[in-house]
């Protein structure tokens, strides 16, 4: 039997690139604007339902109540633990996003919470354009919404 070596038109030039055409750079901060806003509507939707299920049944299932448990989760946020890591980042997250959706159930709900929503909300959409809960923008916003909270009680 004799060996057959290849010929040449069958071996892959080794300067071939490992693919035919790379694609271009997607902008990275649509996708992480994007993931962001999902993780916090997740997220915040899930500490709701958590709320909701677990309450001590001081808030019912009414716009009130939701009014009342949006600014229990806004008045535990810190903004500066947003961007830590493990634990305390995470806490930040979901209470920024239970505050979104709950103010957002609430003026669903009533008319009358809607101010809370419209405050919670453009943070929310400053943020996702600044990353930055120091823009005098974002504090306005938050602080107007916490205002707000103050004059529910």
């Amino acid at each position: 039997m004799s060996s057959q070596q290849p010929s040449p038109a069958h071996i892959p030039p080794t300067d071939a690139p490992d693919s035919p055409a790379t694609p271009a750079p997607r902008k990275a901060s649509r996708t992480l604007a994007a993931a962001l806003i999902g993780g916090i509507l997740i997220g915040g939707a899930g500490v709701g339902v958590a709320w909701a299920v677990s309450g001590d049944g001081s808030s019912a299932n009414d716009a009130a109540g939701d009014a009342r448990d949006a600014c229990r989760a806004l008045s535990g946020f810190e903004p500066s633990d947003y961007t830590a890591k493990g634990a305390k980042g995470e806490i930040a997250l979901n209470r920024f996003g239970a505050a979104i959706v709950l103010s957002a159930s609430a003026a669903a709900g009533d008319a009358q919470y809607k101010p809370l929503s419209e405050a919670v909300l453009l943070a929310r959409n400053t943020h996702a354009v600044t990353y930055d809960f120091n823009d005098s923008r974002v504090k306005k916003n938050l602080d107007k919404a916490r205002q707000i909270c103050d004059d529910l009680d």
